[in-house]
């Protein structure tokens, strides 16, 4: 009888962990979550961010609140989600610029990228556009880059902040054009944007959520998509391959990521309403509409994210530290 009760015991204790697992999940979020933005309002990042937030708090049953921590490349919002608590209410969004790039930009960054998170979705990918301001006498790429060699030195290209993906691209465009150009660092490509069509830089290499819609309403110039196809929101715009610069395939993407130790069961539930949210027709109209290309259910998935980030770093780092491209 002892030796029952002992046994009863002993399997209560044991199932007392998984218990308070499930009871602290079941009772997750309890209140709003932050979404760590580490650009300007209005640029890609904050954009899906906003549109995410949105819609997985029908899902949670709690809001979610966007937070710009922006300047640095984005390693001023990255830092701010790896020094919060892993208690799921702060998720880190991001992309290949914050979460890969600045990690060979930045020689002295105040977090690992791959040790101090826990990834949660690969969300969506999208080709950079390269733009100009309409007074540019070019009309096309080829056109643009043989005017670009006509005045080296001159042409000021507005980046997402010095080190960022959209600086890095701008390095590799200067590169293989043989031009020569000036940077001009933000805090995201918004603000950016905003100066390029009031005339106060002459290019960028930006995402088709800041590019295109002014494209469309004619205030610059869209030459070319860095990608083999083209974009379905932009059919008129050509692919890079096409206007002539074959083989300058640059793409922006974004994950969700988590401070290291976030108990697996909110990753779970947090990463079950991401999906939700990815497979919802209204949100997916929304993406396509940003230019966004929403990754298959199967990639969806920390797994996939973790593979690509690490896949990126073993492309990207390489070829900045090649590049001498640093950020002090």
């Amino acid at each position: 009888m002892k030796r029952r009760q002992f046994l009863r015991l002993a399997a209560a204790a044991a199932a007392l962990p998984a218990a308070a697992r499930t009871a602290f999940a079941q009772a997750y979020p309890s209140k709003p979550i932050t979404i760590v933005v580490p650009f300007a309002a209005g640029g890609p990042t904050d954009t899906i961010g906003r549109l995410l937030a949105q819609r997985m708090s029908a899902s949670l049953g709690q809001s979610l609140i966007v937070e710009n921590a922006t300047g640095a490349g984005g390693t001023i919002g990255v830092a701010r989600a790896a020094r919060a608590a892993p208690d799921g209410y702060t998720i880190s969004l991001g992309q290949n610029g914050s979460h890969v790039v600045t990690g060979a930009t930045y020689s002295n960054l105040p977090y690992d990228l791959l040790n101090d998170f826990e990834p949660l979705s690969l969300l969506c990918i999208a080709p950079f556009v390269i733009t100009a301001k309409k007074t540019i006498p070019a009309d096309d790429l080829k056109g643009f880059i043989a005017w670009l060699k006509a005045n080296p030195g001159k042409a000021n290209v507005g980046t997402a902040g010095q080190g960022s993906i959209s600086h890095v691209c701008g390095l590799v465009f200067q590169q293989v054009t043989g031009t020569h150009l000036q940077f001009v660092p933000y805090r995201g490509t918004a603000p950016a944007m905003q100066d390029l069509v009031a005339g106060q830089i002459d290019m960028m290499i930006s995402d088709p959520v800041t590019s295109m819609p002014q494209a469309r309403g004619g205030t610059i110039k869209a030459y070319a998509v860095a990608a083999s196809t083209r974009l379905p929101s932009a059919p008129n715009v050509p692919t890079v391959d096409e206007a002539g610069l074959p083989g300058y395939h640059v793409a922006l993407w974004h994950g969700l990521w988590m401070p290291k130790g976030t108990p697996k069961p909110i990753m779970d539930r947090l990463h079950a309403a991401v999906v939700e949210v990815l497979a919802d027709p209204g949100a997916r109209a929304k993406f396509a509409e940003l230019g966004q290309d929403i990754y298959p259910r199967e990639q969806q998935t920390p797994q996939a994210l973790a593979a690509l980030q690490k896949a990126d770093i073993e492309k990207w780092w390489p070829i900045i530290k090649a590049g001498n491209i640093k950020v002090e």
